[in-house]
């Protein structure tokens, strides 16, 4: 199902012009407009889904395959040393278009991006807490 007000289901249903890289009948994949790197695509699920929490179990092992095989073409084409996958739910995550989307970056040697987060330190407590809550 598509949301008429979603800028990204105009993209993905091809009623805004792209720069469309690989499509099917589920997903489109663009070079986004604002690139962390060179070749910066996403991939954009025809049907809305706002977030991962929304998407269908199909949609989401769909996204997984054509992940893989827009990295492997970026390897491939673009020689890059390296590929991050990203995927953001809800603002706090830095989501700021709420239709699921995955940004797939092909990263350089030296590219000048930061990707990341700074790591905690949590206990062995604290960790073994929190693995108990999530079983």
């Amino acid at each position: 199902m598509k949301d008429n007000n979603c800028i990204f289901c105009k993209i993905a249903n091809g009623e805004i012009p792209s720069r469309t890289i690989e499509e099917n009948d589920s997903l489109r994949v663009v070079l986004d407009v604002g690139p962390a790197t060179k070749g910066h695509a996403l991939i954009l699920p025809k049907n809305h889904s706002k977030n991962l929490y929304d998407l269908s179990e199909e949609t989401a092992t769909e996204v997984i395959r054509m992940a893989k095989k827009v990295a492997l073409k970026m390897k491939e084409k673009l020689n890059c040393d390296g590929v991050n996958l990203v995927q953001n739910n809800e603002e706090a995550a830095g989501q700021t278009v709420f239709h699921f989307h995955m940004h797939v970056i092909p990263r350089f040697e030296n590219d000048g991006q930061v990707i990341g987060w700074k790591p905690g330190q949590p206990s062995a407590e604290e960790l073994d807490a929190i693995c108990d809550l999530l079983k």
